[in-house]
């Protein structure tokens, strides 16, 4: 079968591969792959930014059917539709994986980067990482139930939103507009921020729901946030989902004293940032890692409800032989998301 690997160490090294089919061991579940989302994480992986073993087939946003469970597995069946959790092993000891927090375990291993993943066939999963999708949602907008989830641990684990807040976005892409709608969802108005290059995924903020869209090079977010909070004072919250240096800057000066600011987006490498504006503002200031099994759940009910759409944020979709074209249109910001299929 064809996937999508990352064959070395080092930028590049990403071709596709023949590789066999896999075996389904005990207690796992082996996954014919209907969809799989193409995320910034992969391209960071690409350009060496981000840890990862060799040879690995790439690919952790998967929705997919049931195609056999292996022995000791009971409640799941050939032919169920299915998303997967990415954490293929833990350790199971350390204080994080004992206190529910998996995605901070020091020695665990992902689809996708330490393990093959979903850009291929069939990927096998730990049968405890599957979840049904719900009947309202379909292959491809199941596909992005990976990265709805981790804003959701963003987003809501931590507490970081409350109703009647006003919330500042930067970075319109599809991790952006996710928050949005979960932001939205928590009863904040919304501000999304975004620059020229980003024309069309502002305007798919407005109809995902955000009450106001700002093209930071050519209006003032500033004045406006003055305008809707309470005194000028700033915003209660400010979410940073591009992974870019002047928009982590820009948020700092956006944000009221004694708000919050929460860093969801990755940089693949050491920034600039004016560390000093956390003690002039009383800042609280927390990142996230990933996603715990709860915000899983909450993710897929989020979705069963209609409070937040995926499947309009999807742009492109290629078979994994088309892997540079999907890449493309990440790095180029020609769409907002992309998805994979395995090759025909």
């Amino acid at each position: 079968m064809k996937a999508i690997m990352k064959v070395a160490l080092g930028a590049g090294n990403v071709e596709v591969r023949d590789i066999d089919e896999p075996q389904v061991g005990d207690g796992q579940v082996k996954l014919r792959v209907k969809a799989a989302g193409l995320c910034g994480t992969d391209l960071h992986i690409l350009k060496d930014e981000f840890k990862y073993i060799p040879p690995v087939v790439l690919g952790h946003e998967v929705a997919a059917e049931i195609a056999e469970v292996g022995k000791g597995v009971s409640g799941l069946e050939a032919g169920m539709r299915v998303t997967t959790e990415t954490y293929f092993a833990s350790c199971g000891q350390c204080r994080y994986c004992r206190s529910g927090q998996v995605n901070l375990c020091l020695n665990r291993r992902s689809i996708g980067s330490r393990v093959n993943g979903g850009f291929t066939n069939y990927v096998i999963v730990p049968a405890q990482n599957i979840h049904l999708l719900p009947e309202n949602v379909d292959f491809q907008a199941g596909a992005l139930t990976e990265p709805l989830a981790c804003v959701v641990h963003a987003v809501t684990n931590t507490p970081t939103v409350f109703p009647g807040d006003v919330a500042v976005i930067a970075g319109p892409g599809a991790i952006g507009l996710l928050t949005l709608q979960v932001v939205k969802a928590a009863g904040a108005t919304v501000i999304v921020l975004g620059t020229n290059a980003d024309e069309h995924r502002l305007a798919m903020a407005k109809q995902l729901g955000a009450d106001h869209i700002v093209n930071v090079q050519k209006e003032n977010a500033e004045q406006l946030i003055a305008d809707l909070t309470v005194e000028g004072l700033g915003a209660d919250v400010v979410y940073e989902c591009a992974g870019a240096e002047p928009a982590a800057q820009h948020l700092l000066k956006l944000v009221r004293r004694r708000g919050r600011y929460v860093q969801i987006g990755l940089f693949g490498r050491p920034i600039g940032w004016d560390v000093d504006q956390l003690v002039y503002k009383e800042l609280v200031a927390t990142g996230t890692n990933a996603s715990v099994p709860s915000s899983w759940i909450r993710a897929l009910q989020l979705m069963a409800e209609g409070k937040v759409q995926t499947k309009p944020l999807i742009t492109h979709q290629f078979e994994v032989t088309d892997w540079k074209k999907g890449f493309d249109t990440f790095e180029d910001k020609t769409g907002i998301k992309t998805i994979f299929y395995p090759a025909s």
